[in-house]
């Protein structure tokens, strides 16, 4: 293994800044040569990759998004396109890639590893909907914005005797609304993974108002109702005066978190390790406080599970 690739492909993530300084400055010290990929598999097919070195990482592990840019590529999921960036792979002496994504940019480096392409996986994502392991690099930095956002709205909300409705994001994935939920004191959560209806939602709000709360928050996961339709139905049903707040894609920016930086490092260095002991189509992962890795087939068939009972106790903290 001289020469290793690394590219950021899909939605950024804070930290992925930090796994990418790992990589390169963890290949260095083992005197291995890297290739930094520009704008994910869509950079790969069109050769747009530039050697890295030491300072080429320096001043980034506290910036958020990617230096290496990123982009959807639906040529990369054509034949075509895969026998386009195994020559480009080739021409440049590429042994080995390292891919920082989701579990769509999983499957690009699953793809090309069926080529005889060595590949390495990093999970990062603010979703947190990477089965195989307990958190994702990005996710904390995403939580910790909302919280702030949540905590503002708080004061505005309690100055005008409102219901503010917090959406968030995660696609199918309910995480960042549990943990901003939990630690937020959110009134209620409601994401994709648990049945809710509006009655229930009204109810709780009710109960409330009879025992004398005058301002309520509501943390709704993108992936489950119209947050503006939600808005509209509670106040028809209740009285309350609703506002709706759409977070949007401030929650990929921002400085990441130290607990966002240490994991993007630990992982990176495990990726680059990998692949200097000749283990290959690995995806990393953190199981308790101990980095892991899995087959690459293996964590893309696991299955997410939600933390019902952190739910729960979120249900019982919001009475």
């Amino acid at each position: 293994m001289k020469t290793i690739g690394v590219l950021t492909s899909g939605g950024d993530a804070p930290g992925m800044n930090a796994a990418i300084r790992a990589v390169v400055r963890t290949a260095i010290y083992n005197k291995v040569r890297v290739l930094g990929i520009k704008r994910g598999f869509n950079g790969l097919i069109r050769g747009e990759i530039e050697e890295m070195d030491v300072a080429s990482v320096g001043e980034i592990i506290h910036r958020g998004g990617t230096i290496l840019h990123t982009a959807r590529c639906e040529e990369f999921k054509t034949e075509e396109g895969l026998k386009k960036a195994y020559n480009i792979i080739k021409i440049f002496g590429i042994d080995g890639i390292i891919v920082i994504g989701g579990d769509g940019s999983f499957r690009g480096a699953r793809d090309l590893s069926k080529f005889g392409v060595p590949v390495v996986g990093i999970p990062g994502t603010i979703d947190n909907d990477i089965a195989c392991t307990d958190f994702t690099i990005g996710f904390d930095t995403a939580v910790n914005t909302v919280l702030d956002a949540l905590n503002k709205i708080r004061d505005t909300v309690t100055s005008h005797e409102r219901v503010n409705i917090i959406e968030v994001m995660g696609r199918n994935a309910g995480d960042i609304a549990l943990y901003a939920g939990l630690s937020g004191g959110a009134d209620d959560i409601i994401v994709p993974e648990i049945p809710f209806n509006v009655d229930n939602v009204c109810r709780i709000l009710i109960e409330g108002k009879n025992r004398g709360k005058v301002s309520y928050i509501l943390i709704v996961a993108e992936g489950t109702k119209n947050s503006f339709q939600l808005a509209k139905e509670v106040e028809e049903k209740t009285g309350l005066e609703v506002r709706v707040t759409v977070l949007g894609h401030i929650q990929r920016g921002g400085s990441p978190t130290a607990a966002d930086r240490i994991l993007a490092s630990r992982m990176g260095a495990h990726a680059v390790k990998l692949l200097l002991s000749g283990k290959s189509n690995r995806v990393v992962a953190i199981r308790g406080s101990q980095i892991v890795d899995y087959d690459i087939d293996e964590a893309l068939s696991m299955k997410k599970e939600f933390d019902h009972e952190m739910y729960e106790l979120a249900k019982i903290l919001s009475i």
